[in-house]
């Protein structure tokens, strides 16, 4: 990058980068579409990667692969994982290949726990990137290797920890839902992946079938399960391949973890359906992901308002609950006499629906609701088929 490129950076550090792309720039010097990538990769980096745009020097790939990198969160989860599945190796025996680097996000973090790393990525720029960046952050004991994820896997000696991050678009750009529509091909990849590493742990799409990723794979080599959220947002999938037996699922979001006691599900008893209590409990998004309801009402003594509403009600406060918390103030029907006594003092409020044969904004349009303040309604359905809205607030 010449200093004429840097310059015109730092002047536009704040700059609409679309607006930027519009005006073009007069100086034959700068390296314009370079420029834009730093600038919008520097704005994103504030929020999804803060220790990164801490850093000076560093370099941001293009757009989709800023999009598609792995933010500090779940990058530091990740990190956390490496560490526990390393953890009985001394350092120097602790061996980690990644073999989809991409912009090195969650290399840069996983490589932390092992003595030796080595980062794969096909594409060239990618590679000096990730190379550039891996100094400014003061890594040490890394090697970048450009190569083709199979091919670096048939030749790689035996390592302690494989890491595998698919791409998930086709060659017209398409999203794929499949494992055996990715690049590279698990499926095909599976075996070798096995025989090579001690533990192999693959991040999928959160939208994906945690149980038919589990079923394609094998319940046999599939030994971890991990639905990681941030923000309450499902972030992604995090499956651990390695030998034993029995499969652990865990559900976390923020500082919030659930791992339930008892799996798979149906050795646990159905989830009781109970009369409504005094505090309604939302489940987070990753339990709603994993959909471990009858566990979750075991662990914490709750009882689901009906089986296909999600969401749980008991007569205590559970502090400890993962997920919302909410005091029930008022219930009441469709019924236009119950609705002006029961949320007639309200002009605002957050809604939610559950189960319920209408959807937000038209319910929001029938109840002439604005959006936010401190009330939340659920609209959802009860034992016996019978559609209620909760008049709520938040509590704990």
């Amino acid at each position: 990058m010449n200093q004429a490129t840097r310059d015109f950076i730092n002047r536009h550090a704040e700059a609409d980068v679309r607006q930027l792309a519009l005006q073009g720039c007069r100086q034959p010097d700068v390296d314009l579409p370079l420029a834009l990538d730093q600038i919008a990769g520097r704005q994103k980096a504030r929020t999804k990667l803060p220790a990164w745009a801490a850093t000076e020097g560093i370099v941001y790939p293009p757009r989709l692969s800023m999009e598609q990198c792995s933010s500090e969160q779940t990058a530091t989860y990740k990190a956390r994982l490496a560490e526990r599945l390393l953890a009985a190796l001394p350092l120097a025996d602790r061996r980690l290949a990644d073999l989809t680097g991409g912009f090195g996000v969650d290399f840069a973090y996983m490589s932390q726990a092992a003595g030796r790393a080595v980062y794969v990525e096909r594409q060239p720029r990618l590679c000096a990137i990730a190379k550039e960046n891996f100094a400014r952050l003061g890594l040490t004991g890394v090697q970048v290797v450009c190569a083709d994820a199979a091919d670096y896997l048939q030749a790689m000696p035996r390592g302690s920890l494989i890491f595998l991050d698919p791409a998930r678009r086709d060659q017209h750009g398409d999203r794929t839902y499949d494992i055996s529509d990715c690049t590279p091909n698990l499926m095909e990849m599976k075996e070798t992946l096995l025989q090579k590493g001690d533990a192999v742990m693959v991040k999928l799409a959160p939208m994906l079938d945690w149980r038919k990723a589990v079923a394609d794979l094998g319940r046999e080599v599939v030994r971890e399960v991990h639905i990681v959220s941030v923000g309450n947002e499902c972030k992604e999938l995090l499956l651990v391949l390695a030998p034993g037996e029995g499969l652990r699922l865990v559900c976390t979001n923020d500082n919030e973890t659930f791992e339930p006691a008892r799996w798979p599900a149906e050795s646990a008893p159905a989830s009781a359906e109970g009369a409504l209590g005094t505090y309604l409990y939302e489940p987070n998004a990753s339990i709603m992901k994993a959909g471990c309801f009858s566990e979750l009402s075991a662990c914490y003594g709750v009882t689901q308002l009906e089986r296909n509403s999600h969401l749980f009600t008991a007569d205590r406060l559970i502090a400890d609950f993962p997920g919302r918390r909410f005091a029930i103030d008022a219930v009441s029907t469709m019924n236009k006499r119950e609705l002006k006594e029961k949320l007639g003092h309200l002009s605002q409020a957050n809604l939610t629906v559950r189960n319920f044969p209408m959807g937000v904004g038209e319910l929001r349009r029938r109840l002439k609701l604005g959006e936010g303040g401190s009330a939340y309604v659920f609209a959802t359905t009860l034992t016996g088929k019978r559609h209620v809205l909760l008049v709520c607030h938040k509590v704990g």
